[in-house]
């Protein structure tokens, strides 16, 4: 994770992703730093095992919403993140942004978190996360941990014998933590 130590208004964070040199680059913004956000392709495998479950849960329950991977990006508390998995409620958002950051943060964001990401800023995420009503779930390969944050609730730390529920954000869904994690 690339960190670019300038802090700057996010108006010219938002220049700055629009840049031709950018064009390929994913960045947040994330306590007044620019980050560049690099997944690597374990973290990107567990995180399209999230989003297909997601979907396959909404499909059989007939739930109506946008899920998003990596490149898709959401303005939260102020900042710009790019969580691995988001899922936003059409009731919310009818319809997800043609360009940019969506203006609306997303109702759950799912966190891969790599050895090589800060813990500082994790942290900083998901206090604004939990500021804008989003429930977060950080997401440990290497221990197979989900820690659980939810707006007004305790930390829940789940390890790969637990089943993760998707509470207020995604009420009825279910999913053992080791099929997240399975090879």
């Amino acid at each position: 994770m690339a960190i670019y130590r300038k802090v700057m208004a996010v108006e010219d964070f938002e220049a700055f992703t629009f840049m031709p040199e950018n064009a390929d680059r994913l960045f947040e913004f994330i306590g007044g730093e620019v980050v560049e956000a690099p997944s690597n392709p374990y973290s990107s495998e567990v995180s399209s095992k999230i989003i297909y479950f997601l979907h396959q849960w909404m499909r059989d329950t007939n739930i109506t919403g946008h899920v998003t991977g990596e490149q898709g990006g959401y303005r939260v508390s102020g900042e710009r993140y790019a969580p691995n998995v988001a899922f936003i409620s059409k009731a919310r958002q009818p319809e997800l942004a043609r360009e940019g950051y969506n203006p609306n943060a997303p109702d759950l964001a799912a966190e891969v978190v790599s050895p090589t990401d800060s813990e500082r800023l994790l942290k900083i995420k998901i206090a604004n996360y939990l500021a804008a009503g989003t429930t977060v779930w950080a997401v440990y390969p290497e221990t197979k941990e989900i820690e659980v944050y939810a707006p007004g609730e305790p930390v829940k730390v789940l390890d790969e014998n637990a089943t993760l529920d998707g509470g207020k954000a995604l009420p009825g869904f279910k999913l053992a933590v080791q099929d997240v994690f399975m090879g």
